[in-house]
């Protein structure tokens, strides 16, 4: 009897004393994309390998995974990130009471689901990303900085330093977990300087490529590093090994355009035409001097009847100088024939043979 009763006791005891059965975590998405290395809470995960509720996600530097929740919200976990599902609350519906994340570093794009924005909240380093029905990429640095990019609809992000609001596509908000966060403005590539790194937000940058709907189209903000590297090779030409310039064709040579009519100046007055000098009278002509009239003809000699008759030497000598006066005589005779005819030309009249005619 005591026998029965002792091992009635010792079955009880282990009963009672037995570890009861742990509860299997709830399951709230899956895997739709695993790229080189992605780790779970049991360890690497693959596509299709369900999310559970308080589980730490982790990719490697070169690793990403894409997972859908059971709403339909779209998370994308890029390279070198951690993130653990911390609150997930389920209603039976095709939405969830809540869904909370907490992102410890790395890069981010989110994409809400069917349930309402209020059920929505993502916690960092810096602050608290409050979701509007949206989609938006946020990076959380080593040192728990912060940066938010709006793709669409509306977030808020809300740190130590205060809230800000995103309303606007490519709106940005960085912020530290001091309580330092910057104005609302839109994103551009200094971004990557101010996170110290350029593999941040790469996504945006199309340093890792998504896909399906996580994979939005036009919304680089900007960031692309093909249009960075396009603006740069249209600011900064390469000068050292010039395009080589096609070949003229031959056209035919322009024609030559005529060049235009220089305006017609009027002419300079001249100079009033000066009367020319008188000219000088010409002296009156000479009048032609009259021709000179024949001479007259001697008259004969008278015969001589003889040889005169000598006086002597003395009768000679007087003879002589009767010559000679007898000469003068007829010079003088003749100087008077000559003024005679030229008062008888004066008075119309011709002298023929030394005579006068009338």
């Amino acid at each position: 009897m005591s026998y029965f009763r002792g091992v009635a006791i010792a079955a009880l005891s282990v009963t009672l004393f037995s570890p009861l059965p742990t509860r299997a975590a709830e399951q709230v998405g899956e895997a739709v994309l695993i790229k080189t290395e992605v780790t779970g809470a049991g360890g690497p995960l693959r596509v299709d390998a369900p999310v559970h509720r308080n589980e730490k996600i982790k990719t490697s530097i070169s690793g990403l995974g894409q997972f859908l929740f059971r709403d339909g919200t779209k998370l994308a976990v890029g390279w070198g990130s951690s993130v653990t599902i911390d609150k997930f609350v389920y209603d039976d519906t095709d939405s969830v009471k809540k869904l909370t994340i907490k992102a410890a570093k790395g890069t981010f794009r989110w994409i809400s689901g069917n349930s309402k924005s209020s059920a929505y909240q993502i916690l960092t380093p810096a602050g608290t990303i409050g979701v509007r029905g949206t989609a938006f990429d946020f990076f959380v640095g080593p040192d728990g900085t912060t940066a938010v990019v709006l793709l669409s609809g509306a977030a808020r992000f809300c740190g130590a330093g205060g809230c800000q609001e995103l309303k606007r596509r490519c709106d940005c908000v960085v912020a530290k977990p001091n309580g330092q966060i910057t104005q609302t403005r839109r994103v551009d590539r200094t971004i990557f300087k101010t996170l110290g790194t350029q593999k941040a937000l790469p996504f945006l940058s199309g340093t890792q490529a998504l896909t399906g709907g996580l994979g939005i189209t036009g919304t680089g903000c900007g960031l692309s590093m093909a249009a960075a590297a396009e603006r740069s090779d249209n600011t900064n030409p390469p000068a050292s090994r010039p395009a080589p310039s096609p070949p003229a064709p031959n056209n035919p040579p322009a024609p030559n355009r005529p060049d235009p009519p220089a305006p017609n100046r009027p002419d300079a007055p001249g100079n009033p035409n000066v009367p020319d000098p008188p000219s000088k009278p010409e002296p009156p002509s000479k009048p032609n001097r009259p021709d000179k009239p024949d001479k007259p003809s001697k008259p004969d000699k008278p015969d001589k009847h003889g040889k005169p008759h000598h006086h002597g030497k003395h009768h000679g000598k007087d003879h002589s100088y009767h010559g000679k006066d007898h000469d003068d005589d007829k010079g003088r005779h003749r100087h008077g024939k000559d003024r005679g005819r030229d008062n008888d030309n004066r008075n119309g009249n011709r002298s023929y043979g030394g005579w006068n005619k009338r």
